[in-house]
């Protein structure tokens, strides 16, 4: 399925970027999974809760995942906290029989979910206790995309196997980590078939005979650098990766998989600043590059077009002249104003223009700021209406 196929019916006038049907992509019930991804600061996490709130009151059973460590989306989704836990919205319009939950992945809870469902009780209490274990899975760096990718794969499993959504919207964290998640397989294949590694669990799992004098003189080395316990809670570590971890990156190769799969959607989420669309045109050529289905942009934040179609230069003008003869100050301030809102629309829309440019078939629907920030139901409802008409 082409891209334009799949975000539904597209406007193609030159020079103009093609029109994403948001309500087409949401009502298609192939789209099982929506990933929002983007810079920090453009609105990434409203633009997911919207979307997700979208969907549910227009008939879809939906999860939104954030991975963001922030709590935006449990305030403006009217939830006190957020876990790994789903819990449902409250206050969602269920009329079309839809339904919204939301969860926040918890990096350390998703990896000891894993060693319990592969080990033994016993085999997974000594793991869970082991100091090395502890500190990759509450801050070696990329553990959280690994663990993004095995909630992902759970929820979505789980969802097939129970029924319990048809869409999951993911919320990723800001800037360009945002898709770090999408190398998951490879570094973790890395680390798990690097050679340190594989020298340590020799002596761990190895007959005798494995032990050769250049790797004892390794051991012995490490034993007076570490201590011998230190040692030997990193082999009983690294033994255990094989038979508990074994599984993890086969299951992080077919989520990365399903990201690839027509069923996903993916959605780049800017503002219309040069910052925010370069990191924008770094997202689509990626996402491209790695065989992604990007669904479109959401140019998010732009300055609304003032009702008067009064020009720039000529509110300026006037202004000037109201001010040169000392007369009605708050007209001439008022017109200045009107000059700049203008001033900044056009900037905005050349911008947007030089992005089209140079990505011509890359759907894009516009969103106008609102006066105040979004924290209820509300203002995601109305996030989503101007998603929809853009």
């Amino acid at each position: 399925m082409s891209r334009r196929e799949r975000v539904g019916p597209l406007a193609s006038r030159p020079g103009v970027a093609p029109e994403l049907d948001v309500d087409a992509l949401l009502d298609d019930p192939t789209t099982g999974i929506v990933v929002c991804c983007g810079s920090g600061g453009v609105g990434k996490t409203t633009t997911s809760a919207a979307l997700a709130l979208r969907a549910a009151e227009r008939g879809r059973k939906v999860v939104v995942l954030t991975i963001d460590p922030a709590r935006r989306l449990a305030q403006s989704l009217g939830i006190e906290q957020l876990d790994n836990t789903p819990r449902p919205v409250v206050g969602v319009d269920g009329t079309a029989g839809g339904s919204l939950d939301a969860m926040m992945l918890d990096m350390k809870r998703t990896f000891d979910d894993v060693v319990l469902s592969q080990a033994s009780p016993e085999r997974a209490r000594a793991i869970l206790d082991n100091p090395f274990y502890v500190a990759l899975s509450s801050s070696f760096a990329g553990t959280q995309e690994y663990m993004a990718m095995e909630k992902l794969g759970q929820i979505r499993a789980r969802a097939q196997a129970e029924g319990t959504y048809d869409l999951i919207v993911v919320d990723t964290p800001p800037s360009r980590s945002a898709l770090d998640f999408l190398d998951a397989p490879e570094r973790l294949s890395s680390f798990l078939d690097g050679r340190f590694l594989r020298l340590m669990v020799a002596p761990a799992k190895g007959p005798a005979k494995l032990m050769t004098a250049g790797l004892g003189l390794v051991t012995g080395a490490l034993t007076k650098i570490l201590g011998a316990q230190i040692l030997t809670d990193l082999q009983t570590f690294v033994a255990a990766l094989d038979t508990v971890f074994g599984g993890f990156r086969a299951r992080a190769q077919q989520t990365y998989a399903l990201l690839q799969a027509d069923g996903t959607a993916f959605l780049v989420v800017a503002a219309p600043e040069p910052d925010a669309l370069r990191e924008a045109e770094y997202f689509v050529e990626r996402l491209d590059g790695d065989g992604m289905p990007l669904a479109g942009m959401v140019v998010n934040r732009a300055t609304p077009e003032p009702r008067s179609k009064l020009p720039a230069d000529e509110a300026t003008a006037a202004a000037a002249r109201l001010r040169a003869r000392r007369k009605d100050s708050l007209a001439a301030g008022l017109l200045r104003l009107h000059a700049d809102r203008w001033a900044a629309v056009q900037r905005e829309q050349l911008l947007s223009s030089r992005f089209t440019a140079a990505h011509p078939d890359v759907a894009t629907v516009t969103v106008a700021a609102l006066p105040g920030d979004v924290h209820d139901l509300k203002g995601l409802r109305r996030v989503g209406t101007l998603l929809a008409r853009g």
